[in-house]
């Protein structure tokens, strides 16, 4: 029998003592950094997607790797956050006055035309109902007052969480843009945590988890942002009210893998209702192209070889977004793929 072992059996006390120190150590080092997991998630993931384009800009510099990761972090802030944040402001803002009216009362909702009562089959109820709602809305909304309350008090919070979600997004941008400058120091500490878990395997799995993070975040949030400018391009042209409110609802059906529809249908069914039959027949062609555009999108930007379901986006979509708000929308489809990946990999590896 070795020292170790005799050691291990003449001090399980101390033994014990010394495990239950590393474990506080380690959940200490935990809750430290708890408000800097999800930004830093999001930095690896952005790091990783935007990678190839990095290699290619800095043979452009000349090798020159500082100023690289600068430019390609001055340029993300100025193609994201720019947007998230006139974005956010105009949600916010509607959300707050959709709110107050839900809550007073005084929503205004414009009358049906008589083209609606002359439609096939549902035409007469539609107009009878929606001029009901427009011209009563609390009698025919009584039934759901509580519901409508607590929609308009869910939607004042979302815009504090919509804040914090981009301000996360800022953070990280700002480490990705570090990750980048020291990128081959931190492709080394990659490999060797990947060969330290793995083993021989290591610089296998180091590579099909940087594969599965490129394939979801192109394949699923480039589609769906893609998606959701054309479907809110549809929205402005047609003067949909609370077209930005629209838009990023159509975001975050596209993420989860629902599809835009269940926005677009009834939007439709509106621009119908107040334009005339030439531009709303446009409409409705530029809302069914942009409706299936991921159909041939997805197959180009997530590769041939990708095999993660849909159900396991939806699930790391909707995990991740009760988990962490609006930011665990995108990480929790991209860290519940790569877990599926991984997982699948090690089950039916040869042994």
């Amino acid at each position: 029998m070795t020292s170790d072992n005799n050691d291990f059996t003449k001090n399980p006390v101390e033994i014990t003592i010394k495990i239950a120190m590393t474990l506080l150590l380690f959940t200490w080092c935990f809750y430290i950094v708890q408000p800097f997991i999800v930004p830093l998630v999001w930095a690896l993931i952005i790091t990783v997607s935007i990678f190839p384009i990095y290699k290619r800009l800095l043979l452009l510099l000349r090798g020159r790797q500082k100023l690289t990761a600068v430019l390609i972090t001055f340029c993300l802030l100025l193609i994201i956050v720019v947007p998230f944040v006139v974005l956010g402001g105009t949600i916010a803002s509607s959300a707050e006055s959709l709110a107050r009216q839900l809550s007073d009362g005084t929503l205004s909702i414009p009358l049906p035309t008589q083209k609606v009562a002359s439609w096939p089959l549902v035409g007469e109820t539609l107009h009878k109902y929606w001029t009901l709602i427009a011209t009563n809305p609390m009698d025919a909304l009584k039934p759901i007052v509580p519901q409508i309350k607590l929609l308009g008090q869910w939607l004042i919070s979302s815009g504090f969480s919509l804040t914090v979600s981009i301000f996360q997004l800022v953070m990280a941008i700002i480490i990705s843009g570090v990750l980048l400058a020291n990128a081959e120091g931190c492709h080394r500490l990659a490999l060797a945590i990947s060969k330290r878990f793995v083993g021989a395997k290591g610089a296998e799995f180091e590579r099909m988890s940087e594969e599965t993070i490129r394939s979801v975040a192109n394949g699923v949030l480039g589609v769906a942002i893609i998606q959701s400018l054309l479907v809110g391009l549809g929205f402005w042209v047609a003067d949909v009210p609370a077209a930005a409110l629209l838009t990023l609802v159509c975001f975050f059906l596209a993420v989860i893998q629902v599809g835009p529809g269940l926005v677009v249908i009834p939007v439709t069914i509106y621009v119908f209702s107040f334009h005339d039959t030439v531009f709303s027949l446009i409409y409705l062609v530029w809302a069914v192209f942009a409706g299936l555009i991921d159909n041939v999108l997805k197959p180009l930007l997530m590769g041939r070889g990708s095999s993660i379901p849909m159900v396991i986006i939806f699930l790391g979509a909707i995990g991740g977004m009760i988990f962490s708000g609006l930011i665990g929308l995108f990480v929790g489809a991209v860290v519940l793929a790569l877990g599926y990946e991984l997982f699948r990999v090690w089950v039916f590896e040869e042994q």
